[in-house]
């Protein structure tokens, strides 16, 4: 294999993530379809959104820890099934109620798979390619933003809102056989539940959990409102916002990439760099959002920048956790999902009040500014630890510093 190369099977994860990261947003686009079918009102409908997401926060570290004593490969499969069994399940579901607990099952899978395909990709990229192949893991659920719901949304419209459900099922089922083929056996095998719970023990872990939050509050926050930013600040009409959001997903995909190849080498000062940028479109959002072309221009550049320190933080999340622990990755997905909550609530509390649509940009902003700072004390105390580790004591480093990544810097 070419040194430069990231194995396939990093690809196979990335289509995973695809696929569950289409069924998560895949409702928002069919709500009516959901509502007129089970006589429940678009509002109840939401549930099918709410549930999943409360299964993902809750779900991936539970599965994390449920699953420590089976060897990875056989996580992500039996992830894959029961994700297929679990859209199959929606599609025969006689009522809501059965929809909604099908709902939480494939959550469940969903947080098993990513928890596990992000320490699994680490493990076949080798290091100094670790935060790339996150890249392309994540970029799978930056590409379900910009292709899949959309599609999914065109095909609940076209046959009915079984559809892509249906579709999501045999997709998972057909992926599970080239992921057991593929990703090697040895990526495989947990350490201890004591070490496992050890992890928990890192403060420079929570630094990087914090910003996880954090991030993913201000970007999805506005990201989840800028369907009426558009259209009643801006005057776009209603038509052309799917495309305005296609823009935003394909921007996701690249920065994910992009980024997460950057960040091998300089993990802060990319992360740093998003940041600033991040602020700046939720700026420049908050100052045109009155022009049609520049408010189309600051969402897309948000989706260029906005998500794209994902797969850097992750790879610091899993570094000073424990490479070898599955539990840290499984958190990262936790608290990227609770940031997406607690952005989309205040925003959501800031667009009832006399501010209107401001509050869009303004809570990004705001979020934006206060990632600044879990970000900067952890650069700032892993510079200091790497001061006092002394050469003469290779023990101390190994304490200290994070795990070996072959020619990583961090600035």
């Amino acid at each position: 294999m070419h040194p430069s190369r990231l194995p396939f099977a990093v690809y196979l994860l990335a289509a995973g993530t695809f696929l569950m990261g289409t069924t998560e947003f895949v409702v928002a686009g069919i709500l009516p379809e959901v509502a007129d079918a089970f006589e429940v009102s678009v509002s109840q409908a939401g549930l099918a959104i709410t549930v999943f997401a409360i299964g993902m926060v809750v779900g991936a570290p539970a599965m994390a820890l449920l699953t420590l004593r089976l060897p990875h490969r056989v996580t992500l499969v039996l992830s894959l099934v029961v994700f297929g069994l679990g859209h199959v399940g929606v599609v025969l579901a006689p009522d809501f109620a059965l929809v909604l607990a099908m709902r939480a099952v494939t959550a469940l899978a969903t947080g098993a798979f990513w928890a596990v395909a992000a320490v699994v990709a680490v493990r076949l990229a080798g290091p100094g390619r670790s935060a790339g192949a996150l890249g392309i893991v994540l970029g799978g659920g930056m590409l379900a933003n910009a292709l899949g719901v959309p599609l999914g949304a065109f095909l609940g419209q076209a046959a009915g809102w079984q559809g892509p459900f249906a579709v999501l099922a045999v997709l998972a089922l057909a992926l599970a056989y080239p992921v057991f083929r593929l990703v090697p056996a040895s990526a495989a095998g947990a350490p201890p539940l004591a070490g496992e719970v050890r992890s928990l023990g890192s403060g420079r872990m929570w630094l990087a959990l914090a910003a996880c939050v954090l991030i993913n509050a201000g970007v999805m926050g506005m990201y989840s409102f800028v369907a009426p930013l558009l259209t009643d600040r801006a005057g776009i009409a209603p038509g052309a916002v799917p495309l305005v959001l296609l823009a935003f997903g394909v921007g996701a995909l690249v920065g994910n990439i992009v980024a997460g190849r950057l960040g091998d080498a300089r993990p802060f000062a990319t992360i740093l760099v998003i940041l600033a940028s991040t602020l700046a479109a939720a700026v420049a959002l908050l100052a045109w959002s009155t022009s049609p072309a520049a408010a189309v221009v600051a969402v897309a550049f948000l989706g260029l920048v906005g998500l794209s320190a994902n797969p850097v933080l992750i790879d610091l999340v899993v570094r000073y956790g424990s490479p070898a622990a599955v539990l840290p990755s499984a958190l990262a997905t936790s608290m990227f999902n609770l940031g997406t909550a607690i952005g989309s609530a205040a925003i959501g509390a800031g667009l009832a009040s006399p501010i209107g649509t401001l509050a869009i940009p303004l809570g990004g902003a705001a979020f934006a500014v206060l990632v600044f700072a879990p970000v900067l004390v952890l650069r700032a105390r892993v510079r200091r630890e790497r001061r006092s580790a002394r050469p003469s004591d290779p023990a101390r480093r190994v304490r200290t510093g994070p795990p070996s990544r072959g020619k990583t810097v961090v600035r």
